[in-house]
């Protein structure tokens, strides 16, 4: 069998038609249909339903998708490991959403400037379930905040970032004091079922401060929004750009210290890309100088 022809069935699935599969693998949608017309014969059953100009794929086909996307990635890493001079294959990465906006496009256009040869699967996901998919192999490394608990020994971590607490309030209550401000203005409490979110709720209570809570909410970005729409203050990490364009915010430091939130990389010691893993931390270093400064 051709992993080829696997290649432009999944590519169908993944466009929604054969022409958009032509154009990404660069062919005419006679040869795709040609291709898959062959793999369908060579399976013993439909795997594409035509309607018109758009397509679909059977139950038959569903049933090899996930399978075609694992042979096709174990094929890109043979290849990687065959050609040891190259750094090439596929690289599968999570990020949690802070990540996902903030540092991760940085650090890939870095790895796609000096290694085109990679190619990168991005999950999206909190941290709890992103280390997880690591540790069980789904996931070769990870950007997560940093784990309340010991990572097992078939894992590592290295530190990106450090983001201080501090109170998120609108331009016009700078200079304020920021327990002031905690303590009487409505408050937009990050969520505490998320790491970022317990943290900024044991600074709460260790300082004796019991807020007015109006919203809670695990979106960064959402938050400061409604600060700058005056809808309260919040007390949350200071987190990388970009931020929503337009806002008239202050970010107050707190008078007293605070255990900043940390950002880093976890990555499996026994997946067999490594190498891959290993430009992905020496990228992901370099970026972080040029953005902590």
């Amino acid at each position: 069998m051709d992993t080829q022809f696997l290649k432009t069935f999944v590519a169908v699935v993944d466009r929604g038609s054969m022409a958009a599969a032509a154009r990404l693998l660069n062919i005419t949608p006679a040869a795709v249909a040609q291709q898959i017309r062959t793999l369908e014969r060579e399976i013993g059953a439909p795997l594409i339903a035509r309607v018109g100009r758009t397509v679909s794929v059977t139950e038959e086909g569903s049933r090899i998708l996930q399978r075609s996307r694992d042979l096709l990635r174990d094929v890109a890493d043979l290849r990687s490991l065959a050609n040891d001079n190259a750094v090439s294959g596929e690289l599968r990465l999570g990020a949690c959403p802070t990540a996902l906006a903030g540092m991760l496009p940085d650090i890939l256009a870095r790895m796609v400037d000096k290694f085109p040869e990679i190619n990168v699967f991005i999950k999206p996901g909190y941290s709890a379930d992103l280390y997880r998919a690591v540790e069980g192999g789904e996931l070769d490394a990870a950007i997560v905040l940093h784990a309340p608990y010991t990572l097992p020994k078939t894992c590592n971590w290295q530190l990106l970032r450090e983001e201080p607490l501090v109170v998120l309030a609108p331009e016009s209550m700078a200079g304020r004091d920021p327990h002031e401000l905690l303590a009487t203005q409505p408050l937009i409490r990050y969520d505490r079922n998320h790491w970022g979110g317990r943290q900024a709720e044991e600074y709460l209570q260790r300082m004796g401060i019991t807020p007015h809570e109006r919203f809670e909410l695990n979106a960064l970005n959402a938050i400061a929004v409604m600060v700058d729409r005056g809808l309260g203050v919040s007390l949350v990490p200071d987190w990388a750009r970009p931020w929503p364009e337009g806002l008239k915010l202050v970010r107050l430091p707190l008078p007293e210290e605070s255990v900043p939130r940390q950002i880093g990389i976890v990555w499996s010691r026994s997946t067999i890309r490594i190498r891959l893993v290993t430009v992905f931390l020496e990228e992901s270093r370099a970026a972080m100088k040029v953005v902590n400064g």
